[in-house]
């Protein structure tokens, strides 16, 4: 599965990213970055964010995945997920509870993904191999989209499939046809790109050549 990345500093970029997603793809994935947890700087609205997904009806059917790059966010899980996120993607490094998140996912009928930056081991993740069923490897700093992919997360990939068999496993960053087939080979079932597929000249045609790759 190939997920499209949106990642942009204003609410028009990004409603002209998803808009262009949408002849495509029917997931796409929001970075919501804060400037502290990351050095990067991102729009993210849960308000303007729910204004976005009722702008168009081709948006309005597509599925979104928020992935919250920033301190605390036990603190505005339930805003996205009101706001018609699908699946929201929260990071170990900040998360504090974990028993909340949960709970505020089982009863909203969505989703959550535990997340982990490249400096963080994979086995940091081994307590909550039986509590959450989806987790994200980042496969570059959190922060600015374009950056290359590091290598060393296919041991992780690996050594998560191992401990996890069944579990939803997402890589992002440095997705292109040579990382997407190497992510998958270590045992990754989604892949987000951002940079490969939206700097394209023909983004249709790039996400078609990581799906079918």
């Amino acid at each position: 599965m190939i997920i499209p990345g949106i990642n942009c500093r204003d609410y028009e970029a990004a409603a002209r990213a998803a808009k262009k997603i949408s002849e495509f793809s029917d997931w796409a994935h929001l970075d919501v970055e804060d400037g502290v947890f990351t050095p990067n700087l991102t729009w993210g609205d849960p308000l303007e964010f729910k204004e976005l997904r009722e702008s168009e009806t081709a948006i309005k059917m597509m599925n979104f995945e928020v992935h919250l790059m920033i301190q605390e966010p036990e603190k505005e899980l339930q805003s996205w997920l009101g706001a018609g996120a699908k699946r929201v993607i929260i990071h170990l490094e900040a998360m504090s509870n974990p028993h909340f998140i949960l709970e505020t996912a089982k009863k909203t009928g969505k989703e959550v993904m535990l997340a982990i930056s490249p400096p963080t081991a994979v086995e940091m993740l081994t307590p909550y191999l039986s509590s959450f069923s989806a987790f994200q490897i980042l496969a570059v700093s959190p922060g600015a989209s374009g950056q290359k992919f590091d290598e060393k997360v296919l041991e992780k990939i690996k050594f998560l499939r191992e401990g996890a068999p069944d579990a939803i496993i997402e890589v992002d960053g440095g997705i292109n046809p040579e990382t997407a087939k190497l992510a998958r080979e270590a045992g990754a079932r989604v892949l987000v790109s951002t940079s490969y597929i939206m700097n394209s000249p023909d983004p249709a045609s790039a996400f078609r050549a990581l799906a079918e790759g």
